[in-house]
């Protein structure tokens, strides 16, 4: 037995084995770039030579081992791949709204690595994405963190398993009005938003308190308790509890942002990013110190009313106040030039091409727990980069190559024209919606407020 026991742990390891080496892992020598290392400075005239989809060296006048590809890079500017720590790519109906937790559920599950939303954020210098859970559930399902390798067929493939896993939250009016006034349960109200969150957290309490308690007798001789049932949604809130998942919280209001900061402070959790955050810069200090940051817009605002009061200013804000800022998409549109959106924080706000570039790079890799891997160029880290035709934060910027663990998956001279059409003949690129109800954050939402629904949950409004 216990040969057969061995037998089996062999080949669950060369399995393992064998499934990471399908990922590719490419090996380049990128010379003459103004190197623009994020979190190290700015390096004139300088290389970067990766090998097996890691930096290996950062410097002058190196020499590319046998075998390497050679890219002259002479006056242009070399970035690291840019992170964008919310968004929706990849995915498709992305509401589970249900009920108002749904820990329980993954996108990880249902990712689709033919979206042809990867290839257009390659060809905006996005090497990572955030692919979000929508906004409907206080607490919604687990996100996943993505790695555009573009023309894989195994969705696997394009997942970050090196990451942490994190989960969606919402606070304010989606799950509201979702749930309160399309399903006619909790949470109504703002306060009822609070409730379900309290009261999902003491419940899970209890779970693992049960489970403690089960695991402690079935030690002793003669015991006879039967297990716990296990409940998948009670074990992701337990995990939430005991640090093992980043939220990640659509907000807008400051005193929703507050009251959610002091949830979490009773609980124990320090794990916790706040998205949109359009009144982030009223409680900057408290972000600061009880969080891990803020994922805002650049300059969105007023598209619903409990959003119309922002500023282009909170980003700049937030960071001057010591928290730690990201700059993020929520749209297949605006992924493709993050780097503009970056640039704005510069014209309102004054920030430096440091403090800029770090919204789309190292910022949302702490954030998403990877900037020991990713965010910066740096020995030893993974080779996201971005080679740009003009300095990324000038409004003449152009990407023109795009690398994913060394392996170059965009490339505006070489690759062929339009390669959406691979995908469909007849889609267009996404317009940009700034109607909440037809934001991906919603999307799958709509039967809650059709006549339908009146029908199907009893519901007067």
């Amino acid at each position: 037995m216990k040969k057969f026991n061995y037998f089996l742990a062999a080949l669950l390891g060369l399995s393992i084995t064998y499934a990471s080496a399908q990922t590719k892992k490419g090996s380049v020598l990128i010379k003459n770039a103004t190197v623009l290392t994020v979190t190290e400075g700015t390096l004139e005239n300088s290389d970067v030579l990766v090998q097996d989809g890691i930096i290996k060296q950062v410097g002058q006048n190196l020499s590319a081992p046998s075998g390497v590809e050679t890219v002259d890079a002479t006056g242009k500017y070399l970035m690291p791949g840019i992170i964008d720590a919310h968004s929706h790519v990849a995915l498709d109906v992305v509401n589970e709204a249900t009920a108002p937790i749904v820990a329980e559920v993954r996108m990880r599950d249902v990712v689709n690595p033919f979206e042809v939303g990867i290839y257009r954020a390659l060809a905006g210098g996005v090497t990572i994405s955030h692919a979000m859970h929508g906004s409907a559930n206080v607490v919604g399902g687990q996100n996943v963190t993505l790695k555009h390798r573009w023309g894989s067929e195994d969705p696997a493939d394009i997942i970050m398993q090196d990451a942490p896993r994190t989960i969606k939250f919402a606070l304010g009016e989606n799950p509201t009005r979702v749930h309160g006034r399309g399903r006619g349960i909790q949470p109504r109200t703002r306060m009822g938003v609070e409730a379900i969150l309290r009261n999902g957290f003491n419940e899970a309490l209890q779970y693992k308190k049960a489970w403690e308690d089960y695991n402690q007798a079935s030690s002793q001789k003669g015991n006879t308790q039967v297990a716990p049932e296990y409940d998948e949604r009670l074990q992701t809130l337990v995990d939430i509890l005991d640090g093992k998942i980043i939220i990640h919280c659509h907000s807008y209001r400051a005193d929703e942002i507050y009251m959610l900061i002091n949830v979490a402070r009773d609980f124990g959790i320090d794990k916790l990013v706040f998205q949109h955050t359009n009144e982030g810069f009223k409680v900057a200090p408290e972000i600061a110190e009880y969080t891990m940051g803020a994922s805002v817009f650049a300059d969105w605002w007023a598209y619903k009313f409990e959003v119309y009061y922002s500023t282009a200013f909170n980003a700049a804000i937030l960071t001057e106040n010591g928290a730690i800022t990201s700059i993020n998409s929520d749209s297949a549109e605006l992924i493709r030039h993050l780097y503009h959106e970056a640039a704005k924080t510069q014209r309102y706000g004054g920030m430096t091409d440091e403090q800029a570039l770090s919204m789309i790079t190292i910022n949302p890799a702490r954030q998403l727990g990877i900037a020991d891997k990713v965010g910066s160029i740096e020995v030893g880290k993974q080779a996201d980069l971005v080679l740009f035709e003009g300095h990324p934060l000038s409004v003449y910027a152009v990407p023109q190559q795009t690398y994913v663990d060394g392996v170059k998956y965009f490339d505006i001279e070489t690759d062929e024209d339009d390669q959406r059409l691979r995908v469909s003949p007849t889609e267009m690129v996404e317009p940009i919606y700034m109607i909440e109800e037809d934001h991906q954050c919603m999307q799958g939402t709509e039967l809650y407020f059709s006549d339908i629904s009146k029908t199907l949950f009893n519901i007067n409004y």
